[in-house]
């Protein structure tokens, strides 16, 4: 079972979900969610990534028991990634992402390649302009600020043109795994976004969007087979 964690830095407070092993030659596997998603989500796929390494599940700012400061944004999550890794430390990591906490985990790789030994991105492409607009809150008490959405859906739909830039200063060998025809996200992006690493290999899980939580299986074996094959 997961343990319930939070780490201070500075303003900011991060909850974790933390599967602890005794002894591993393996690196942390750390997992950043979607929007709106908290640690749990990765639930299923950290217990399996847990048999022979640490696994620690993040609540980005603005969702879950990690702090709602009022103020989003990619850069900004990727700046509180980095503090936790750092935190961390020492050493790299293996850093999974799933849609925003996919594109967070490029602003981190990018950023600070010091930090990322292998990275894995779920179901993103290249990011390129698309039509704008806000989803309907949803009724209810939310597990998520929501004017993070407000704050970041501009971002993701106009983005920064920077972006291939970002993308090129990434140097960690980098798994995608594609959701297929019933994904939202244009499958051409995933391959454009792959064309444009160093060292990626991309593969396709027929799961939509969330292929983790559909296919957890297929998922977990390609993610586990990425991590601990040997350096190409």
């Amino acid at each position: 079972m997961p343990e319930s964690r939070t780490v201070q830095l500075n303003e900011l407070r991060l909850a974790l979900r933390v599967w602890q092993v005794a002894d591993s030659d393996h690196p942390p596997a750390v997992l950043l969610p979607a929007t709106g998603k908290t640690a749990s989500d990765w639930d299923q796929i950290a217990a399996g990534l847990s048999a022979d390494r640490e696994v620690i599940a993040a609540d980005l700012r603005g969702h879950g028991a990690s702090s709602w400061p009022g103020a989003y944004g990619l850069g900004l999550f990727a700046a509180d990634v980095i503090a936790l890794l750092d935190h961390l430390g020492p050493g790299p990591v293996d850093l999974a992402g799933h849609s925003l906490g996919g594109l967070v985990a490029c602003r981190v790789a990018a950023d600070r390649p010091d930090l990322v030994r292998r990275l894995v991105l779920e179901d993103i492409g290249m990011p390129h302009p698309r039509e704008p607009g806000m989803p309907a809150r949803p009724d209810g008490e939310l597990p998520f600020d929501w004017q993070m959405v407000g704050q970041v859906r501009p971002q993701i739909d106009n983005p920064d043109p920077a972006w291939p830039e970002i993308i090129s200063r990434i140097t960690a060998p980098t798994l995608l795994v594609a959701g297929g025809a019933a994904s939202p996200i244009p499958q051409h992006h995933i391959a454009e976004l792959a064309a444009a690493l160093p060292d990626a290999r991309l593969i396709t899980i027929e799961a939509g969007h969330l292929v983790h939580a559909t296919e957890p299986a297929a998922f977990l074996a390609a993610v586990r087979a990425f991590l601990t094959a040997p350096p190409s």
